[in-house]
């Protein structure tokens, strides 16, 4: 049966058993029993489940394989990382990992105020924050409140103004300055679809003259022993660990030059972010593993310390991808089907029907495996000639629906019988009778980097699945808008089952949207985030819902939108002032209260 790739991108976080997917973790419970214990409590549309316990195992994952690499060459600098808060700022996902990842001083990354206020109020104290992107007065100001506060802060320079700004506010505030980083424009670039994140032609950081002249503007002003880091980032999602050896090579002679000049403090390199995702269904496309990519890192960085006789950094990581994009996965019931071709039950046959009809319903009942693919080069024959016939007003529309409804039954049957065989020419007649699955979700909202820039994710349903898959399936979603799905990829197939929906739920999970999907939805046709609940697991096993959110309600939105909400209410109640439309009048009350989501 069809795994939908579980082994290339599921990293052993889920399993398939009895033909429902489960959590391989504790007392492995169904995602079936998720949603349906979360349904049962009257929240229907899509739901946002969030697995901590994923977020930690990442980290653990990067810690572990650092320390395991920093162990094996005796590499005297110490491992840290912290998790850029642009990647998830949600309380339900932030909570959890900072919670259960103090222990290893895993701190935040803010690349703004807002990120920055965040950062000083939850995160751990020992824990450290970097601070990142370009830096206005208040910003640095905040900064130095967090120093003051006992935050271990670095304010990572993308211009020499900033370090200007900050010689002003140490003295405007007389308090003792944050660290000081300074993010280095390297001549080398990254990979992926965000390499242009490095590279000579950079958005961020500094120049080598630029660089000199920081160093030279902070020896003047006695802020050299406040200079402890130096930062680079040369893509998210690396596929190839090449240009980040280069990138190494390159920041580690920078590291080591300044340490010469007389920066002594300088003890860190931080390298970013850019840990792969596996997001693939059909093949791994990886490169390199985790414990390659340590290797690389700690060897690099060792030889230029080594050779240049100065002391070995410290590395820093920003890998918010690779540690967030598992917590969470998006799930959505079906709520319609729109075939291609209908079901036999939808014929509308005639007591005397035009020969070719005739004809093509004895192909459809008299098909066996050893006639199947003549059978359905005939039946696209006919159907070429009842279009032609339709055409030249020989046939009527009811002919014509008859004939398209069999030669797609025809070709439906003949995948089934030659599935195995001739899978490359039927491959072509896919599209032709694929399932149109309408879910209740917007893809603006929950995966906007699908619509934005083509990010695939792993997609299968939660249940079925120890049946065969053989639809060619299109995912609709419910958003007034013809980008809002999507299409069968024959690249990336998605099969999905035949199902009665009159009779049973059928749900859609996809996975790996942890990562940015959250926070850049956005509210296109006015749907806001699903449902959404963190997944926590006790210790005996099992497992609760753990601070379910609801749905943003509509009259919210328009409070959002800056619509004078109550002005809004006046205008629509404002009619209904006799008794005859009380009914009405707490009908449309309700619906404010609810969210947008379909309620089918």
């Amino acid at each position: 049966m069809n795994n939908y790739g579980l082994d290339i991108w599921g990293d052993d976080n889920f399993i398939i058993d009895n033909g429902v997917l489960k959590v391989n973790y504790a007392s492995k419970p169904s995602l079936i029993s998720i949603v349906n214990d979360i349904r049962s409590k009257g929240n229907k549309g899509p739901i946002t489940l969030r697995f901590p316990h994923l977020t930690i195992k990442q980290i653990n994952k990067l810690y572990n394989t650092f320390d395991k690499s920093i162990n094996e060459y005796n590499y005297t600098g110490k491992f840290n990382a912290v998790f850029p808060l642009k990647v998830n700022q949600l309380p339900n996902f932030i909570h959890p990992m900072l919670e259960n990842s103090k222990h290893l001083s895993y701190g935040l990354e803010a690349g703004s105020k807002a990120e920055l206020i965040l950062a000083m109020a939850y995160n751990n104290i020992q824990c450290p924050i970097i601070v990142n992107g370009f830096k206005d007065k208040d910003m640095i100001t905040l900064a130095f409140i967090a120093k003051s506060l006992g935050h271990d802060i670095s304010l990572i320079l993308e211009g020499i103004n900033e370090l200007e700004t900050i010689i002003e506010v140490q003295k405007e505030l007389d308090l003792p300055s944050p660290s000081i980083g300074l993010r280095v424009r390297l001549h080398s670039g990254g990979s992926g679809t965000w390499a242009k994140s490095g590279g000579i032609n950079s958005k961020f950081g500094l120049s080598a003259t630029e660089i000199l002249d920081a160093y030279e503007i902070m020896k003047k002003y006695n802020l050299l022993d406040k200079f402890t880091m130096i930062h680079f980032h040369i893509g998210s999602a690396m596929k190839t660990i090449t240009p980040l050896k280069k990138a190494l090579k390159e920041s580690g002679h920078i590291y080591a030059q300044l340490k010469t000049m007389g920066a002594t403090n300088l003890n860190a390199i931080n390298i970013g972010g850019g840990l792969f995702v596996e997001y693939s269904q059909s093949k791994s496309t990886k490169e390199y593993s985790l414990d390659e990519f340590c290797s690389d890192v700690v060897f690099t960085l060792q030889s230029i310390a080594k050779n240049k006789n100065v002391k070995e950094p410290n590395i820093f990581i920003e890998s918010g991808r690779y540690v967030s994009a598992s917590n969470s996965i998006l799930i959505a019931p079906v709520l319609e089907l729109f075939s291609n071709d209908y079901g036999e039950g939808s014929l509308r046959l005639k007591s005397h029907n035009p020969e070719i009809v005739t004809e093509l319903y004895a192909l459809y009942n008299e098909m066996q495996d050893n006639t199947a693919r003549e059978f359905m080069h005939d039946a696209l024959e006919h159907l070429e000639s009842i279009l032609t016939l339709f055409d030249l007003g020989y046939v009527d529309l009811q002919d014509r629906s008859n004939s398209e409804i069999l030669v797609n039954l025809i070709i439906k049957k003949a995948i089934i019988l030659l599935e195995i065989d001739n899978y490359s020419e039927l491959r072509s007649l896919e599209e032709r009778i694929q399932e149109k699955y309408l879910l209740n979700f917007s893809i603006f909202q929950s995966l906007p980097d699908f619509w934005g820039i083509g990010q695939q994710f792993p997609i299968m349903p939660i249940t079925h699945l120890d049946k065969p898959a053989t639809r060619s399936a299109t995912l609709w979603d419910i958003t007034c808008d013809s980008d809002g799905e999507i299409p069968f990829n024959q690249d990336e197939p998605l099969y999905l089952h035949d199902i009665d929906l009159s009779k049973e739920d059928y749900f859609i999970a996809f996975f790996l949207t942890g990562a940015y999907q959250d926070i850049l939805g956005m509210r296109h046709n006015l749907f806001v985030k699903p449902h959404e609940v963190n997944i926590k697991f006790l210790d005996d096993g099992s497992y609760k819902l753990d601070n379910f959110l609801k749905s943003q309600k509509i009259l919210d939105i328009f409070d959002d939108l800056d619509f004078d909400t109550k002005q809004l209410q006046n205008n629509l109640f404002s009619k209904l002032q006799n008794s005859k439309d009380i009914k009405l009048l707490k009908i449309l009350k309700s619906y404010l209260e609810d969210n947008s989501y379909l309620k089918t």
